[in-house]
Formats: structure tokens, C-alpha cells, sequence
């Protein structure tokens, strides 16, 4: 279990797969084969040379599979054809065998794990009918912060939540923690990795008809979709941009604060939750800092500024007063506290 999932991580999410790898041994085939499953459903939504109620029907499928409701096989030779990235093709020529492998979980972590690609599905299906008819030229914005908050949830904060629950079983059972608060972090955890992916692709995403920067929002603020990153709408775009920048570093002190919460001892778990969010925040330090024109550039933090992060972030972690200073959020970012629905 272990070589196949693994290999296909190491082929197609090398950054996860940094992570994973610090991860202790308990726990790392559970959060793998959900991460690998989860990034199998998201080749199959993004595959937009195939028709959409083909990739609708491929994700049923697949969801089906996952959740023991149907035995039939998957055939997806013609989706695996049309990728154009090697280890993604093999990926979805891989999805029977990576599906099989849940039988070797636990009752107790197969259920989680098919709780969280569950919800994770439902987000991918939902975003694919709401941007159905959207294209280059008819671009299409969630209505609501409401909206907002709840596609972060169903693709990335429920992974918070999952993750939570797999380490606390496997690894620390017993000890105290607010279990209200950290399971509640755990998902904001997610949530603001999330925003900082949709803040920083928000040019592709608009080149491609899609705006998760919600419509109420923009019009208050005298803003459209279309001139959303048009230098002459600049003084009214950055300030609302900045708050959505600000929320998702609230979330993201959520995420530090979760990362604290750990007992000590768990070191391992403790570097998996901040390397993202020690890269979340550097990017959102450079999206704060850029104009519409630098934004209109996919934002991204360089290669040999991540492993400076990585390597002193294993320097500090023995030490608990530095390992502290390694997270400082802007002060204004935390006091803006919860969601922006």
C-alpha cells in the first residue's frame, strides 16, 4: 500500500508529499490515500477537454466507488488520455487500484476517510454546475460570502477536520485539549489554505469564467467580474482584495494557533501543519504587497525561499520560544477575526 500510494503522490503533489513524508508512520497511510483519492477527483473535475456531464458522471462513479455503494469498474482511458501530465494520466489509470486499497484501512478509518472524499466530491460537483456555463468571456461569480465559506469547507476545511480526527485517534487519544476549539481550528486550518489558493489564482481563474470573489461584495464596492484586475479599478479592488487577504490570514492564525495546540512530543505532526502555513503566509505577505499589474501574474513564492522556511522551521522546532516566532500575522489580519459571510 504504502510503494503504490507513495509513488503516485511523489509523481503528482510534490508539495503534499513533503509533508506526508514528515508525517509519523500511524498515520501516514490514512492521510495519503485520502490526499491521493482527493487529488484524483480533482483531475477528473478539471479535465475540461472532456465534456462536463461526462466528468459529472466519471465523478458519481468514482464517488460511488469510494463509498462501497457500487462494485463496478472504472474505466477512465479516455479521461487518463487527455492529460497532459504523465503522472497525472497515470493517476487515473491507477484509480482502481488506489479505490481497493481502502479495504486495508481500519472500519473506523475507512469511515473517515469516505466521510472527507465525500464532502470533498460534493464541492467538486457543485463547483462544476455552477460554473457550467461559464467561459473567457462570461465570467460567472459566486453570489455570497456565504457561498464562499462553504465551498473552502467542502474542499479543504473538511480535510482539516479529517486530518484532526485521524491524528487524535492514532496518535495523542488522550491528551487535553479544548475539543471544541481545536476541531474548530482544524477546519479554519483548511479554509484559509483554501482562500490563499483562490486569491492567488484569481487571474487564471477569471481567464477561465470563474470568480470566487463573491458578487455582493464586488457591487458593493462598484466592482464587476469582467475589469475586476483592470488597473483603472485599482483604488477599488485593493482594499476589498486586502480584506479577503486578511481573512484568509486570520485563518491561517487559526491554523498556528491548532499547530500550538499539539502536544509537544508530536514534533512530526507539529512541521506537517506549518510548513503550509508558514508558505500561506509568505504568499499572502506578497499578495498584500502587490499592485493589479503584479496580480495579473500568478503570485508565487519561490522554490529556495520555501526550503529557507522548511529548514528553519526544523531548526526551531526543539525549541519552544523560537518555534513561537516563526508565525506573526499582521495584527490588523487576526482582529478580523471570524468570516467575512
Amino acid at each position: 500500500m504504502a510503494d503504490t500510494v507513495n509513488d503516485l503522490l511523489q509523481a503528482t503533489a510534490r508539495s503534499f508529499y513533503l509533508t506526508l513524508r514528515v508525517l509519523p508512520a500511524r498515520v501516514r497511510p490514512q492521510i495519503g490515500l485520502a490526499y491521493l483519492l482527493a487529488r484524483t477527483t480533482d483531475t477528473i473535475a478539471d479535465t475540461e477537454l472532456v465534456p462536463l456531464a461526462q466528468r459529472l458522471a466519471a465523478l458519481q462513479q468514482l464517488r460511488e466507488r469510494i463509498l462501497g455503494l457500487s462494485s463496478e469498474p472504472l474505466h477512465f482511458g479516455e479521461l487518463a488520455r487527455q492529460q497532459g501530465s504523465p503522472a497525472e494520466r497515470r493517476l487515473l489509470e491507477k484509480t482502481g487500484d488506489s479505490v481497493a486499497l481502502l479495504l486495508t484501512l481500519s472500519p473506523a478509518d475507512l469511515k473517515l476517510v469516505r466521510e472527507v472524499l465525500a464532502t470533498i466530491t460534493s464541492g467538486q460537483e457543485l463547483d462544476l454546475r455552477r460554473f457550467a456555463a461559464a467561459a473567457a468571456g462570461k465570467i460567472m461569480a459566486l453570489e455570497t460570502a456565504a457561498e464562499l465559506d462553504d465551498y473552502t469547507y467542502r474542499v479543504a476545511g473538511c480535510v482539516g477536520e479529517f486530518w484532526t480526527k485521524i491524528c487524535r485517534a492514532h496518535l495523542f487519544p488522550n491528551a487535553k485539549l479544548d475539543e471544541a476549539g481545536f476541531l474548530a481550528d482544524g477546519i479554519r486550518f483548511g479554509k484559509g489554505l483554501q482562500l490563499v489558493n483562490i486569491l492567488r489564482d484569481l487571474p487564471a481563474d477569471l481567464k477561465n469564467g470563474r470568480c470566487y470573489l463573491p458578487a455582493e461584495r464586488l457591487a458593493a464596492a462598484g466592482l464587476r467580474p469582467e475589469t475586476l484586475l483592470s488597473p483603472a479599478n485599482e483604488k477599488n479592488f485593493l482594499p476589498l482584495y486586502h480584506e479577503f487577504v486578511d481573512q484568509a490570514e486570520a485563518h491561517l492564525a487559526a491554523g498556528w494557533r491548532y499547530t500550538n495546540a499539539l502536544p509537544f512530543a508530536q514534533m512530526r505532526v507539529r512541521l506537517g501543519c506549518a510548513w503550509p502555513i508558514l508558505v500561506g503566509q509568505r504568499t499572502l505577505t506578497r499578495l498584500r504587497a502587490a499592485g493589479v499589474r503584479e496580480l495579473q501574474q500568478r503570485v508565487k513564492v519561490p522554490r529556495g525561499e520555501v526550503y529557507v522556511i522548511l529548514l528553519r522551521s526544523l531548526l526551531a522546532c526543539p525549541v519552544p520560544f523560537v518555534w513561537r516566532k516563526l508565525y506573526a500575522p499582521a495584527a490588523k489580519a487576526v482582529a478580523s477575526g471570524g468570516d467575512l459571510a
